[in-house]
């Protein structure tokens, strides 16, 4: 036998081999393809139809400009906008208090299955349906106005913040949680000492991003009846103010960027 033996020769990998086709991703694009084909061929939406949408919409943006700032119209635009404020302020609040505790609950590291899974179940009824449904529901128990409002808005609030709340903690490092229930803290004592520090700063963001989701959504619960600047631009529309309409719009978007520097600077101030 040959002291050097011959080194065996390399198999040659193709790149069929080395990338093989998924062919469940395949079936699956596919069968996507096909159901939008059918779903727009079932909802009437055509070339036609949205050329003539196209048509419309230009006239009606021709009447919105220039925006009408009358006094008068300013005087409604502040008293909708101070409303609307007013209600994503108290939602968020009222959100936020019943979030801490349904958000502790629900993390399946801290809270025994049953309370967490009975908490995760509120939140999933909270999380069902948009603000705008819940809105309607809450003009038909309470009546029109900022009530409305500030409960539709804080059961979505509650949806939102308590599951983010719940996830960060169970996403947390559980050695200062363990060290600390091997001393006998009490649970309060864990939370303050052990939890707090380690989620705070997401705390405050997912807070903040709420108070700007709601300073928006209460546009849209009030044009079902929920109260603030959404029941003005209601109005507006009935109206066809679509001058004052304008108005109206920029004047939310301006409010919404407000709120999205304030947000910002929050969440820098607590990283």
């Amino acid at each position: 036998m040959s002291e050097f033996a011959p080194a065996p020769t390399p198999t040659r990998t193709t790149r069929r081999d080395a990338f093989p086709p998924n062919w469940p991703f395949r079936i699956g694009l596919l069968l996507l393809a096909l159901y939008v084909v059918y779903a727009s061929s079932i909802l009437d939406l055509t070339w036609p139809r949205f050329l003539l949408g196209l048509e419309h919409g230009q006239r009606f943006l021709g009447r919105m400009f220039p925006p009408n700032v009358a006094p008068d119209k300013l005087k409604l635009l502040y008293d909708g906008m101070l409303e609307s404020l007013q209600i994503a302020i108290l939602a968020s609040v009222a959100g936020t208090l019943i979030s801490l505790p349904l958000g502790f609950a629900s993390a399946r590291n801290l809270s025994p299955a049953p309370l967490a899974w009975a908490a995760r179940l509120i939140i999933v009824i909270c999380r069902t349906f948009h603000p705008v449904i819940v809105a309607i529901l809450f003009v038909k128990a309470v009546g029109f106005g900022a009530l409305a409002g500030v409960l539709a808005l804080t059961v979505a609030s509650v949806g939102f913040i308590s599951k983010l709340i719940g996830e960060s903690i169970e996403e947390m490092s559980m050695k200062p949680v363990e060290a600390l229930r091997a001393t006998g803290a009490s649970f309060l004592s864990v939370v303050v000492m052990a939890v707090m520090p380690q989620v705070l700063p997401r705390f405050i963001g997912f807070i903040a991003y709420e108070l700007d989701s709601n300073l928006r959504n209460s546009a849209l619960v009030g044009i079902v009846g929920g109260g603030g600047i959404g029941a003005t631009l209601f109005t507006a529309f009935q109206r066809f103010d679509y001058d004052f309409v304008l108005t109206i719009v920029l004047t939310v978007i301006v409010l919404v960027m407000i709120g999205e520097i304030i947000s910002g600077a929050m969440r820098k101030l607590f990283q």
